[in-house]
């Protein structure tokens, strides 16, 4: 992590996408996503534990408290207030924002955020299909969150079913591998695409057009879908 990586921050918002996946919170899970060592992460979980913004539950899990929520709240929202910055307006290539973002996550002001908002029209979700949270703290309306949830379907479920699938959202655990990210652009798996899903040889393929591409059961987990119109 460089300078303008504030490590807590970076806490908060790795439990706060990791609820968002419906992966458990465990210091295992924080180790995998910054690759930290397990003593390392074990510390700043202790200290983080000691400032009140989360607690380490009898199975292990994190749970964030108010305060830790409320802040790591902010963390996600600036950042994904970032990533549109970033693509939309300054032109950045899709599959570098989210890098990018994790840097300008740590210094934006709430007065910043709000002028971003109004520059950016509004936005209710990141590039990649993300909820912005937290709008509300500065002023805005949000969609309501229950008619999203219920739309969300995994890919590998998708796939099973068969039939046509709109993207609709990327997870930060695909988002932290540019590579990955590019090779889905370049396959045209991007929000708001439309795909057909099949088995090669026992390997997942997503089609786009006439486009093929591959896709590992770990980052097929981190793409949501919903049928089609």
């Amino acid at each position: 992590m460089n300078d303008l990586i504030d490590t807590t921050e970076m806490y908060l918002r790795t439990v706060f996408e990791l609820e968002e996946e419906g992966v458990v919170p465990l210091r295992a899970r924080i180790a995998e996503r910054l690759n930290q060592s397990g003593p390392t992460v074990s510390q700043t979980v202790a200290r983080m534990q000691r400032d009140g913004l989360l607690v380490v539950s009898d199975d292990r899990h994190l749970e964030l408290t108010d305060r830790g929520r409320e802040r790591a709240t902010a963390v996600m929202r600036k950042h994904r207030l970032a990533e549109r910055l970033l693509l939309d307006v300054i032109g950045l290539d899709w599959d570098a924002v989210h890098v990018e973002a994790c840097r300008w996550e740590h210094v934006m002001s709430e007065q910043v955020e709000q002028r971003l908002v109004a520059l950016l029209g509004h936005p209710q979700t990141s590039p990649y299909g993300n909820p912005i949270p937290g709008l509300a703290e500065l002023g805005e309306k949000t969609d309501p969150p229950a008619e999203r949830v219920g739309e969300l379907v995994r890919v590998e479920t998708a796939a099973q079913r068969g039939g046509r699938w709109e993207v609709l959202q990327i997870f930060e655990m695909v988002q932290n591998q540019p590579s990955v990210m590019a090779e889905l652009r370049k396959g045209g798996i991007v929000p708001g695409a439309v795909l057909e899903f099949e088995s090669d040889q026992g390997v997942l393929v997503a089609i786009t057009g006439e486009a093929r591409t591959e896709l590992s059961s770990e980052i097929a987990h981190g793409i949501h879908v919903r049928p089609a119109a």
